[in-house]
This record gives structure tokens, sequence and C-alpha cells, in this order.
């Protein structure tokens, strides 16, 4: 059995969710609770319970809205190349969504994400630069905003990790550094600027996360 605590710290809420995952044989159960589900007593908010077969299928019940999430993967090879699907819904809104990437070697994958209600489509081409893989460049069109979204990210050795995003539609500029420990466990920090709003101090946003076997 594993445990994993997360905090997330920003200046306007603090919050922690914990998360229990049991192996059963080729399945994983998984329970998680967040700081709500003990703030005020025992209470079902924040309470979820999960049951998934990693690379094929996740079922996700969240208690206190009652609602559930499907979710499907598998993988397949057209003329050579790896495609995946993953289908997604969510029950009580009533949410579909489908995504489906093609890697056409190493280097280069065209990911596209569906969203069946609405129509929204997303394309993103993801570039891997180098022998080792550690600059990812994604730039991504969003159809239903006419808008193009960009982000590149590079690691480091030590786990350190960097990735700046940028939103056309917004203009919303992106900053990210995280480091991955399997001692100290990992931490990432965020922080967004609107440049529509100079005036405006950016966002700021810690995470921590600790892994345990028990």
């Amino acid at each position: 059995m594993k445990a994993t605590l997360k905090g997330r710290y920003d200046v306007d809420k603090t919050s922690a969710v914990a998360t229990l995952t049991a192996a059963a044989g080729d399945l994983r159960l998984k329970a998680s609770a967040t700081d709500a589900t003990f703030s005020r007593g025992p209470s079902l908010d924040g309470l979820s319970f999960a049951l998934e077969k990693p690379g094929s299928f996740i079922l996700d019940f969240n208690v206190p809205k009652k609602d559930v999430r499907f979710q499907f993967m598998n993988a397949v090879r057209v003329m050579e190349k790896p495609v995946s699907f993953t289908y997604m819904h969510m029950w009580r809104d009533n949410r579909t969504a489908v995504d489906c990437s093609v890697a056409f070697d190493p280097s280069n994958k065209v990911a596209v994400n569906y969203a069946l209600a609405t129509g929204n489509c997303k394309v993103k081409y993801v570039y891997v630069h180098g022998a080792e893989g550690r600059t990812v460049m994604e730039p991504c069109y969003d159809m239903s905003k006419n808008a193009w979204d960009f982000a590149v990210s590079r690691k480091f050795d030590g786990g350190d990790a960097v990735k700046a995003t940028y939103q056309t539609s917004s203009k919303v500029l992106g900053l990210e550094w995280s480091r991955e420990s399997k001692i100290n466990g990992s931490f990432k920090i965020s922080t967004s600027f609107n440049l529509t709003e100079k005036n405006k101090a950016p966002k700021l946003i810690a995470e921590s996360t600790w892994n345990y076997d028990l």
C-alpha cells in the first residue's frame, strides 16, 4: 500500500489532499480525502474513491457530489505508428471528451482533444528536442477560441524542471519550477501574469508532494 500527501499553498487558499493506494492484482484501489473532510469533523466533503487498471480504465466516484467519472484508454498501431485513445465521461454533468494522439517518431507527436457536448476541439503538436528529450515544445490550437497556446519545458540534472506557458486568448504568461526527489518528495512553485493587468500582482502557488510505502 502507498500513501501520498499533497499540500497546495497560495495567497487565497491553502489545501491538502491525502491518497491511499492499494494493489489488487492488475487493479489499483484509491481513496482520497481533502482537508475539508476533517476540518469540521469527519464528513463526506472532499472524499472520493477510484478503481483503475493502468493503461485500460479508471472509475472515479466523487462521494459528496454523487458523481462518477468513467475513463477508458487503449492503444493500437496504425501503419506502424502508435495511436492512443482516451474516452472520458462525467455522468452527473453528462460531459464527454475524447483524446487521440499519434506518435510519428520519438520526437514528434500530435494530440487532439474533442468535447462532444460543446464541440470544442484542441490540436496540440509535441516536439521533443535532443536525444535525451529534455526540452519539449508544445504549441496548441484551440478551435473554439481561434487562438494559440504555447508551452516550453526543460529538464535538468538533479530532478529540476522549468516550464513556461502563454495563452494568446487571455494573454496570461505562466512560469513554473519543479523538483522531483525520492528522498525529500517533490515540490512545485508556479506563478502567472496577466499581461493586460499591469497593476495587478502575479498569482503565486506552491505545491509539495510526499510519497510513502506502508
